[in-house]
C-alpha cells in the first residue's frame, strides 16, 4: 500500500506537467461555419467558399485553415472548420478584400447561418493532422 501512494506521489507533478503542455493554446480560434445554401446558388456558393478558403490560407499567415465541407446527405448544407492563430488574425481576416468579396457576393445565397466556437480537447495533435495530410 506504500508503494501505490509513493507511485502516486511520484507520478503527480509528471501527470500534471503533461497537462499544462496539452492546454488548448487560449488564443487560437477554433470554429465550425454551419451554413444551408439555397438550391439554386449552390455551385455558384462553392466557387466562393473554394476561394475565400484557398486565398486565405495562401495570402494570411494568421489564417491556419479554412476548410470548406459539403454533406454527402444534403449537399445544400456546407460546413467550414476555421482555424484562426488568435483573435488578432481573425479580426483581419474579416477586413480582407478576399473575404469581404466572398461575404458579400454570398449574402443572397446563405438561407441560415450558425457559427459554432468550439474548445479544442487534443491540441497537441493539430500540427500532426496537418502534417499527414501532405
Amino acid at each position: 500500500m506504500k508503494r501505490i501512494i509513493l507511485l502516486i506521489l511520484l507520478l503527480c507533478p509528471i501527470i500534471g506537467m503533461a497537462q499544462e503542455q496539452t492546454k488548448p493554446d487560449s488564443t487560437m480560434i477554433v470554429r465550425i461555419s454551419e451554413i444551408e445554401v439555397y438550391p439554386g446558388y449552390l455551385q455558384e456558393y462553392l466557387e466562393f467558399a473554394h476561394n475565400v478558403g484557398a486565398t486565405s490560407v495562401r495570402e494570411e499567415p494568421g489564417v491556419i485553415c479554412i476548410y470548406p465541407m459539403q454533406q454527402l446527405r444534403n449537399d445544400c448544407q456546407i460546413r467550414i472548420l476555421e482555424i484562426y492563430a488568435s483573435q488578432e488574425a481573425y479580426q483581419h481576416h474579416i477586413k480582407t478584400p478576399h473575404f469581404l468579396t466572398y461575404k458579400q457576393g454570398t449574402l443572397h445565397m446563405v438561407k441560415s447561418l450558425d457559427l459554432v466556437d468550439m474548445r479544442q480537447m487534443a491540441p497537441e495533435c493539430l500540427p500532426l493532422i496537418f502534417n499527414k495530410a501532405k
